[in-house]
C-alpha cells in the first residue's frame, strides 16, 4: 500500500496525474446552502445573498489536501434590501454585474487544523482581478453527507470594486463573505 501511494505521489510530480485516482465527487445541494455577503456601508452593516450560483466538488475525506471545489456565482444574482442597494452593488460602480457576470471561487486545498477544522486556501476572481484567500472552515461528514461553514473577507478595492466617486468613501473597504455549504457523495 506505501509503495502505492509513493508511485502515485511520483506520477502526479511528474504530470502524470490522470493515472491517479481522482477525489470522488460531490453535489452541492443548492436548496441547503448559501453564499452571503457583508459590508459596512452609510452607517451600518448591509447584508446581501447571491441566489445563482454553482458548484463542483471533488473531496476525499481521508486526503483532505486533495480537496477542489469551483464555485461559480452570477454576480447580478446578488439580492439587498433595500433593493435600491442591490442595484447599486451589482451597478458599474461596484460589481459591474453586466461587464464581469461571473464571480469565480476555486479551492485549491483544505489544511486540517484538527478535529472538524481546517484552513481553506483558495482564488477568488472577481472584476477580472484573482487574488488568493486563506481562511478557517468547519467540515463535518457523516456517511454520504457533508457540511462545511465558513467565512473570509476580501477587500474590495484590490478587485477595483467601488474605487471611485464618492461612494468609495461611504462603502466599508472589507466585505466579509460567509458560505454554507452542503453536499451530498455522488
Amino acid at each position: 500500500m506505501k509503495r502505492r501511494a509513493v508511485l502515485l505521489r511520483a506520477l502526479a510530480v511528474l504530470g502524470l496525474g490522470g493515472w491517479t485516482d481522482a477525489p470522488p465527487a460531490w453535489e452541492v445541494l443548492r436548496d441547503a446552502s448559501t453564499i452571503e455577503m457583508s459590508v459596512r456601508a452609510l452607517g451600518g452593516s448591509h447584508r446581501g445573498r447571491f441566489d445563482d450560483w454553482r458548484g463542483d466538488i471533488a473531496f476525499d475525506p481521508e486526503a483532505p489536501s486533495r480537496t477542489r471545489a469551483t464555485v461559480v456565482v452570477q454576480t447580478g444574482s446578488l439580492t439587498m434590501r433595500p433593493a435600491a442597494v442591490a442595484r447599486r452593488a451589482v451597478g458599474p460602480s461596484f460589481l459591474d454585474a453586466a461587464r464581469y457576470p461571473e464571480i469565480r471561487f476555486d479551492l485549491r486545498s483544505m489544511e486540517p487544523l484538527g478535529g472538524d477544522r481546517y484552513t481553506a486556501r483558495a482564488e477568488v476572481t472577481m472584476k477580472g482581478r484573482t487574488r488568493p484567500v486563506a481562511f478557517p472552515v468547519d467540515l463535518r461528514v457523516t456517511g454520504d453527507r457533508a457540511h462545511l461553514t465558513g467565512a473570509f473577507t476580501l477587500d474590495r478595492t484590490e478587485f477595483g470594486i467601488g474605487t471611485r466617486g464618492a461612494w468609495n468613501r461611504m462603502v466599508g473597504r472589507e466585505v466579509t463573505v460567509r458560505v454554507a455549504l452542503q453536499a451530498r457523495r455522488r
